[in-house]
């Protein structure tokens, strides 16, 4: 029997996971996509790739066997993700991890629960990767780094070996991390930086190398 799938909320994130449930389908079925839920009342009925946003987070108790991929965030709003995904209020058994076929694995890695793993990603060996975390195509994870919780990384990312990224972060599109550097929780890395020293927590971080540009967590 196929598992049933929400996908919360029916933002760039969620729309951009569907294809990547339909590529395990399409290598075995596995994923039965529900529909998506939002909070937003105009967003109802809208539909992407076939699949319709049915409705709030009264979905959750109508379908209480359906699995949940919540991937919110943005470089706007990716500081609140831990208390929209846990204002859901459903255990942790309900999430889903959905990883890409395309995404080269070591067997010893570790990833946590509702996390999306888009196309073409490489983690090799001893990496940790937390809960809660989106990684978007092209990126590559290298030898035992470790990510926190509720992590956001974009496209075309390079993390060197022994990184270690604190929780709640936003790591822009294009990004490179040297080896042994350690990105503290709460901070945002602005596209296309090159990180070659670590970063204190909660800052904007930007440039090359990059430089903090300002403070945003006291």
């Amino acid at each position: 029997m196929l598992k049933k799938l929400l996908l919360f909320p029916f933002g760039g994130n969620a729309r951009e996971s569907v294809m990547s449930v339909f590529a395990i389908n399409g290598r075995r079925e596995e994923w039965d996509i529900a529909g998506f839920i939002d909070d937003d009342p105009s967003k109802r009925g809208q539909s992407c790739c076939g699949k319709k946003v049915l409705g709030g987070r009264e979905i959750l108790k109508e379908l209480p066997d359906a699995f949940v991929l919540a991937v919110p965030g943005s470089p706007v709003s990716y500081l609140g993700r831990k208390d929209i995904i846990n204002g859901l209020g459903i255990e942790k058994s309900r999430f889903a991890t959905i990883i890409h076929p395309s995404v080269a694995i070591s067997p010893d890695t570790v990833i946590g629960y509702n996390t999306i793993i888009m196309p073409n990603v490489v983690i090799t060996c001893g990496v940790k990767i937390g809960n809660h975390c989106i990684f978007l195509p092209n990126t590559v994870v290298s030898h035992d780094s470790v990510i926190d919780d509720y992590c956001c990384f974009g496209s075309n990312i390079s993390i060197s070996g022994s990184v270690n990224i604190g929780s709640s972060c936003y790591i822009g599109s294009g990004t490179k991390v040297r080896e042994n550097v350690t990105i503290g929780a709460g901070t945002l890395v602005g596209l296309g930086s090159n990180v070659i020293s670590n970063i204190e927590a909660g800052v904007i971080a930007v440039g090359s190398p990059a430089r903090v540009l300002r403070k945003i967590i006291s």
